[in-house]
């Protein structure tokens, strides 16, 4: 028989990008819910905001993510899964089981976001910048 142990995820979620603030924390009590029934707790919650997608989900362009650290017993991630699916504000989601480093290092660790929008923002004038080859002089 297999032992239900407390262990450590971060579940990343992509919800409906037209969501307030207020809904937002409505989708964070719902993940606590579905938490609390497997015997689980949100440790760390960063709100990412919301960014443009790599392709079209349920046609939308756009989603706002949230990183969610949290515990869970090992049995009932199968279940937060499927709650996630059934939820219709999230888009897509991701859980990972972390080992405990990664798991104390993540919560240690401040996430900044503005300092992640302007390096995402760097990192797009940089490609931007690779792709147009330089303007050659003519001579007259």
């Amino acid at each position: 028989m297999r032992r239900n142990v407390l262990r450590s995820y971060q579940s990343v979620l992509i919800v409906k990008p037209d969501l307030d603030e207020a809904q937002v924390d409505q989708v964070l009590e719902k993940v606590t819910e579905f938490l609390s029934k497997n015997n689980g707790s949100i440790v760390k919650v960063e709100k990412w905001g919301k960014k443009r997608l790599s392709y079209r989900i349920n046609k939308s362009r756009f989603g706002y993510y949230i990183n969610i650290y949290h515990t869970c017993e090992s049995l009932g991630v199968s279940a937060l899964e499927e709650s996630y699916k059934l939820y219709d504000l999230v888009l897509k989601f991701l859980v990972i089981r972390l080992a405990d480093k990664e798991f104390k290092s993540a919560i240690e660790r401040d996430y900044d976001v503005e300092a992640e929008d302007k390096k995402d923002s760097h990192a797009k004038k940089d490609s931007h910048a690779k792709k147009d080859p330089p303007a050659k002089e003519e001579k007259s």
